[in-house]
């Protein structure tokens, strides 16, 4: 069994593998730095970029990590393949944890397109009221459809320039259960959904209550990912560590 591990997180999958390999193994969880008041970690964490395949490889090689756990969102694009090179530049074996895509289900009124830069377009010319559920960090792309009132949820609070006029931030952590998404949906008269297609289970619940409430949601899907070993469940991924040979001590 592996006995040093990085664990490439931001997920609460990532958080609970640490959690169950930590009594085990030593473990070191690796969060981007996107959000400033993340969630407090059981394992030893770390902050920040590498500076890209060739410093996670020489971080690799430097702390003698024995393999290497991809558990990132599956929309942080560029980090499976900096995974990718720098796992096979450092021989680390490497493994993917990742939730199956989203599939609808029936009554769900879906639109998926390849990119969210897609979104505005389908939204129409008339005015509506649009719940984005896609993260902070890519709102400015709806400046280009600045009629419609869009509902932002967030952790932290939204740059003060956005360029969207009619816009209301809700500063709130998940996850939200099927009661809050249905009462968010209704109070504020939500008529579309915006998603990414996640797959985790902790926010499954907003595709529940539009289902329910019979609102269209446009779902963006996953961007392309590098070929790799992929497991969809925190036991699968206990069960690959163990399977690996030990090639370091833990250290106290």
């Amino acid at each position: 069994m592996a006995t040093r591990v990085l664990i490439l997180g931001g997920t609460a999958q990532a958080r609970l593998l640490a959690q169950q390999i930590a009594p085990q193994l030593d473990v070191r969880l690796s969060l981007a730095g996107v959000t400033q008041t993340p969630i407090n970690q059981s394992v030893p964490t770390r902050r920040g970029g590498f500076g890209g395949a060739q410093g996670l490889a020489r971080y690799l090689r430097e702390q003698a990590i024995d393999a290497l756990v991809l558990a990132t969102h599956p929309f942080a694009a560029r980090m499976p393949f900096n995974a990718s090179q720098a796992a096979a530049s450092a021989n680390v074996p490497l493994l993917r944890l990742l939730p199956p895509p989203w599939q609808p289900q029936p009554g769900d009124a879906w639109h998926t397109v390849p990119s969210l830069e897609a979104v505005p377009a389908l939204l129409g010319s008339t005015p509506r009221t649009v719940l984005l559920t896609t993260g902070r960090q890519q709102l400015a792309t709806f400046a280009q459809a600045p009629q419609h009132h869009y509902i932002v949820r967030s952790i932290e609070a939204l740059p003060a320039d956005l360029p969207l006029p009619n816009l209301t931030s809700i500063r709130c952590r998940g996850p939200f259960s099927l009661e809050d998404e249905i009462t968010l949906m209704e109070a504020y008269a939500i008529d579309r959904v915006v998603s990414k297609n996640s797959g985790m289970d902790s926010v499954k619940a907003k595709l529940t209550a539009a289902r329910e409430l019979g609102i269209p949601v446009i779902m963006v899907a996953r961007p392309p990912s590098p070929p790799m070993m992929t497991v969809s469940s925190i036991k699968a991924a206990v069960d690959w560590l163990r399977g690996l040979p030990s090639h370091h001590k833990c250290q106290a």
